[in-house]
C-alpha cells in the first residue's frame, strides 16, 4: 500500500523490519509483482488483492471479484482487521506524505 500511496518513509521502514525480521529478499523485491510472481500464496495473494481495491477505492469501488476470494481464506474478524489495517496504514501513508516525511 505504501508502494501505491508513494510512501517512500513508510517503505523504507517496513522493508528494513521485514529484512531484520527473516523475510527473504526475493519476496520483497518481487512485491510489486505480486500478481505474477510465484513467492505469494493464494491466501496472501487475496489480501494483496483485496488492500489494492481498499487503497483504490475511488477507482475500484472494492468490487466482489476481490472480497470472495478473501472470504474463501480469511474469517470475517479477520478481514475486518485486514480492513482497519489498510485503513490506518493509507492514513499514516498521508500523514508522512503530508508532513514530507
Amino acid at each position: 500500500m505504501s508502494q501505491i500511496n508513494g510512501c517512500s518513509f513508510c517503505l523504507e521502514m517496513h522493508a528494513k523490519a521485514l529484512r531484520a525480521g527473516g523475510v527473504p529478499n526475493a519476496r520483497l523485491d518481487s512485491l510489486a509483482g505480486w500478481r505474477v510472481g510465484e513467492h505469494f500464496t493464494e491466501r496472501e495473494r487475496a489480501a494483496l488483492a483485496g488492500t489494492e481495491a481498499l487503497t483504490h477505492v475511488d477507482q475500484t469501488h472494492a468490487p466482489d471479484e476481490d472480497y470472495e476470494p478473501l472470504k474463501a481464506h480469511f474469517s470475517d474478524v479477520e478481514i475486518s482487521d485486514l480492513c482497519f489495517a489498510i485503513a490506518l496504514m493509507s492514513a499514516f501513508n498521508r500523514l508522512a506524505i503530508g508532513m514530507r516525511q
